[in-house]
């Protein structure tokens, strides 16, 4: 095993139709984080879009993963991603949207319940661990009566796209932090004090 690699999961739907919905912001930051390894996504037998490169030479090497699935059957792709490049479950982190933080906020954490999104929920399945390190970024609730499923296949509100760029980046950065200097110290810097 390569003890510097890392396998990231941006978690959304594929398709045009679902790019910019609250649902996937997750690919939006793996996207982000493709950009700035100057690496393009190819189709990779395990159902997913992949991507790789090194954050600088010698350092921490990401592959970038977008599931070709639907969110709730992310799991497969998953497993079948940590199996070919041989990587304990300890090496993969999701990035995922959040109902229950507020949005522009962010927290990463190990372990825990999938919280009601399915996305999680069939990695937890699919791998047998939740045991895998999570960048969970808040969307916010929905408001009034509107139903939670119909919320995140929305695309985000006009004030909140001008805000979303810097989610966006502070969670690829908090990405290559856990790569280059591990979770305790990205969780020192994202965390919002509270």
């Amino acid at each position: 095993m390569d003890t510097n690699l890392w396998l990231v999961v941006g978690l959304g739907n594929p398709g045009p139709d679902y790019a910019g919905n609250r649902h996937n912001v997750g690919q939006m930051v793996t996207a982000q984080l493709a950009d700035r390894l100057t690496s393009n996504f190819k189709r990779h037998k395990t159902a997913a879009l992949v991507a790789e490169g090194h954050l600088s030479p010698g350092g921490p090497k990401l592959v970038l993963a977008k599931p070709t699935t639907f969110m709730n059957v992310s799991g497969s792709p998953v497993a079948a991603l940590l199996r070919f490049y041989s990587l304990p479950v300890s090496r993969l982190i999701v990035v995922h949207d959040d109902l229950d933080l507020p949005f522009d906020t962010l927290k990463i954490k190990v372990g825990g319940g999938h919280g009601g999104h399915n996305g999680l929920r069939d990695i937890i399945a699919a791998t047998g661990t939740n045991e895998f390190i999570r960048i969970r970024m808040g969307i916010g609730r929905p408001p009034g009566r509107q139903n939670p499923a119909d919320f995140v296949l929305h695309d985000f509100a006009s004030a909140e796209r001008s805000i979303l760029p810097n989610l966006i980046a502070d969670a690829a950065d908090a990405v290559e932090l856990i790569a280059s200097d591990g979770v305790v110290a990205a969780q020192q810097k994202f965390h919002s004090p509270s």
